[in-house]
């Protein structure tokens, strides 16, 4: 229509092909290769030439598997975007044939090495293997499995099965040793298994499932022993005749999640085989993991690796260390890994949505969540450059298919959120980021992170601290022949991310995990996260033209709570300058004392006329409205004076701790770029090299009080910036904040937390750059109150105390430690 809606009582009646009618035989040898490949795949009976491999269910994970065969069948190395880019079988032949025409170079296969010297870790491994050395005894790497087995078990046949599985697959006979300083892998000869059994049968109902609960537990804290093994354990717990609890669990460092799908099917096959008295039905393995990490090392390297390391180096070229989002927190110096997690299960019609979106677009599930997902960083965190970590199988060789190891590697992905896009451009940019990353997903995340060096710190992991992921590997539902199985809850309370999300998604339902630590928010900000998750992926699929800007992460619920919280609640204060406000302090009261220090006073009268005589003179220095004016002042009046005057003259002061080192203050001087600076001649000469010009308040005192007393005209208004003040940096690089006047006065004139009057008195303790200073020197000056300014240098619980008696203070911001040791001190001075 006109008006840009869509007239849905004009548009014709659909009409609907069957399967037949769209169903179209491949023409060549090569498209009948590659429809035999697709039905396999994707377990159909028969895929024709037209069909498109998405809409058929396939996804990320299964066009791996599909570029692997078509390796190994047509011997080229099929990029996995061409896939995406063509996505029928007659697509995709046609590129075949062009390549095999080509004659480009593929990879060889992954063949036996001999075992006759020591084996080196694959690039995973030996990272695994850092960490463990780092912190020995840790769980965190632990992959528990823990099943209720219901019915008649053969408990031989199980325990036979287990057996085979080990000696099949070397990776769980394998111990990592140290030789000469590095690590080696050693494969131990197989020597038997057998499961240990507990019988529960004997106790009571509530103790039995007390036990079970603690024993999974148990197993799944149990730290492993890298150097003499085993990595792989197995307990059964017998509850009743037919009722057990199976316990394994394994090492990462043998193991990923799609290891676990090999084994649930060899298990489930092997069972079967032996419940009945017959001989395994499993063919042999054609290679081992060790002989894949002897492959990766061999060819991740020369051509390969340099093709591999420029990608990633333009990829991830200025991307942020670390993505600042609100905690609840600050962050630990060093990671604790403890954890926990919020469930999140969405509705199969939103589901159908996001796919359809994903469909229009060439796009898979995978990259629509990651995408909202993303957009939700963003706007958690105000930054536009959001970068996730997200494992991927790294099975790109058939060969390696169905081994138990640690294939899995992790990519980087980056998004740019700037410009203010729609969430149709959002997934476009992530629908590229993640194809590029898919072609070059052979370079380990450990030799990416030994490429970049980016700055190491023991509180955060580095390049990303947020996991996403999609579970769509199938084959791990665990059946076993004659026996219902279902999951016991085994998981480590643990988080080895900031945030991870973790989605799975089949036929009907949309399901995710979102794992959080514990140590940096409250389950409350947790669950606010996703249902704010659920707003952005509500709103994409209804409407993915959407800018950025107009996506509301607040429901009407929500929104009315928080405005609720308001009402009343703000006692009113004036819409004034900071400045104004003091102006009017000191025509109200001008003899008052307004400052006091050892030995000395100043009236309002007196510190109005001081701040407005250099006022006057910054402005002949270059200062106007929006200026940002640097004061680099030992805690005392001139500090006070100066940091007035800036805004009198307009400006916003930037305070500069003299005892800052260099380094930060370079970097504050640089990044708020002030071109005036106020300090004295002592302190200048101990400044790092700036381009400011220097008001020196000892040397130019003169020029100063020559300058007009009364005050300057308006510079400003309460929307404008006040001061700056910086972040620590303790999590990463510090950080400039803005302050409006309207935020000073709303602190000291509209609260209700601490009357303040002009009989009271502030004690000034805080450096100027810390931001308790904001209270302790505008609450008096802007209310008709004293300050009573704390000498420079670093005060002890004996000088604090000795100003409290002195000037008689009132009003007093301490830190809780501090205020114990200054409360004691002064209870022993009473009692002497």
């Amino acid at each position: 229509t006109p008006n840009g809606k869509l007239d849905r009582k004009a548009l014709p009646a659909p009409e609907l092909a069957s399967a037949e009618d769209r169903y179209v035989a491949p023409r060549t040898p090569v498209e009948e290769v590659l429809a035999g490949i697709w039905a396999e795949v994707l377990r159909l009976e028969r895929v024709g030439v037209e069909e498109s491999f998405f809409e058929l269910g396939g996804h990320s994970l299964l066009a791996t598997r599909v570029v692997s065969r078509i390796r190994e069948v047509f011997s080229v190395e099929l990029p996995l975007r061409a896939l995406f880019e063509g996505p029928t079988v007659a697509e995709l032949a046609r590129r075949v044939e062009e390549m095999r025409r080509a004659g480009l170079p593929v990879l060889p296969p992954v063949v036996p090495v001999e075992r006759t010297g020591a084996l080196p870790l694959s690039f995973a491994q030996e990272r695994l293997w850092f960490i463990d050395r780092l912190e020995p005894g840790s769980a965190v790497y632990n992959v528990p499995v823990a099943w209720r087995l219901g019915g008649a078990l053969d408990e031989a046949a199980l325990e036979r099965s287990l057996s085979e599985i080990v000696r099949r697959h070397e990776a769980l006979r394998t111990v990592f040793p140290e030789m000469d300083g590095s690590p080696v892998q050693v494969i131990s000869p197989f020597g038997g298994f057998a499961l240990p059994v507990e019988d529960l049968s004997g106790w009571s109902e509530a103790d039995r499932e007390a036990a079970v609960r603690r024993r999974a537990g148990e197993e799944a804290r149990r730290p492993f022993d890298l150097s003499a093994g085993p990595l792989f354990r197995a307990a059964l717990l017998r509850l009743g005749e037919e009722d057990h609890v199976l316990l394994l669990s394994m090492h990462h460092i043998v193991s990923d999640g799609w290891s676990r799908g090999v084994l649930y099917r060899e298990l489930s096959a092997l069972y079967e085989a032996y419940r009945e008295g017959g001989e395994s039905p499993l063919p042999e393995l054609g290679v081992q993991y060790a002989d894949y990490a002897v492959w990766q090392r061999e060819q991740l390297a020369g051509e390969v690796l340099d093709r591999q390391l420029s990608y990633w180096k333009e990829r991830l070229a200025g991307a942020p260390e670390l993505l600042e989002l609100p905690t609840d927190r600050p962050r630990p110096p060093v990671q604790t890994y403890r954890g926990a997690h919020e469930r999140i299960e969405l509705p199969g019609e939103l589901l159908e949505r996001l796919r359809a979106l994903g469909r229009s677009e060439g796009a898979t599930l995978y990259m629509v969540l990651l995408g909202a997902f993303q957009v939700l960083l963003s706007k958690y965190s105000g930054s536009e450059d959001i970068v996730v970590g997200s494992p991927i199988a790294g099975r790109t060789r058939k060969e390696v298919e169905e081994l138990i190891g640690f294939f899995v590697n992790t990519l980087v992905l980056r998004t740019d959120m700037s410009g203010d896009p729609s969430f149709r451009e959002v997934l476009g940019r992530v629908r590229e980021a993640t194809l590029g990353a898919y072609e070059h997903q052979e370079l380990p995340f450990e030799r990416l992170v030994e490429e970049l060096q980016p700055d190491r710190s023991l509180s955060h992991t580095p390049l990303f601290q947020v996991m996403f992921t999609l579970q769509n590997a199938g084959g791990g539902g665990g059946a076993l022949p004659g026996l219902s199985v279902s999951g016991v809850d085994a998981e480590l309370a643990s988080a080895k991310f900031d945030l991870n999300l973790a989605f799975t998604a089949n036929s009907r339902a949309l399901r995710a995990v979102l794992g959080y630590r514990t140590d940096l928010f409250e389950p409350g900000t947790i669950k606010r996260m996703v249902r704010h998750l659920e707003r952005v992926l509500e709103q994409v699929a209804a409407n993915p033209d959407l800018r950025l800007s107009r996506l509301e992460l607040l429901g009407e619920a929500e929104r009315a709570r928080l405005l609720a919280l308001g009402e009343g609640a703000v006692p009113a204060f004036p819409r004034a300058t900071v400045d104004a406000l003091f102006a009017r302090a000191a025509a109200a009261a001008p003899q008052a004392v307004a400052l006091a220090w050892d030995g000395g006073r100043m009236t309002y009268a007196e510190l109005d006329e001081r701040a407005n005589r250099l006022a006057y003179h910054l402005r002949r220095a270059g200062v106007a409205a929006g200026t940002r004016v640097g004061v680099c002042l030992e805690r005392g009046p001139e500090m006070v004076v100066a940091t007035l005057a800036a805004l009198k003259a307009g400006g916003a002061y930037v305070p500069l701790d003299p005892d800052y080192p260099a380094e930060r203050l370079a970097f504050m001087l640089a990044d708020t770029a002030v071109p005036v600076l106020v300090t004295e001649s002592p302190l200048a000469d101990r400044l790092p090299p700036h381009a400011a010009r220097i008001v020196r308040v000892d040397t130019d005192a003169a020029a100063i009080a020559a300058e007009p007393g009364d005050a300057p005209a308006a510079g400003t208004d309460p929307e404008a910036a006040a001061y700056v003040m910086y972040t620590s940096g303790s999590t990463g690089r510090p950080k400039g904040v803005e302050v409006p006047h309207r935020a000073i006065v709303r602190l000291v004139r509209g609260q209700d937390y601490v009357s303040i009057d002009p009989a009271d008195v502030f004690l000034q303790l805080a450096p100027a750059s810390f931001d308790a200073a904001t209270l302790e020197l505008w609450g008096p000056l802007l209310n008709g109150a004293r300050l009573a300014i704390h000498p420079a240098g670093q005060p002890s619980v004996e000088s604090i105390g000795r100003a409290l008696a002195e000037h008689g203070v009132t009003v007093l911001w301490l830190t809780a430690g501090l205020f114990h040791l200054v409360v004691e001190e002064r209870i022993e001075i009473l009692r002497g």
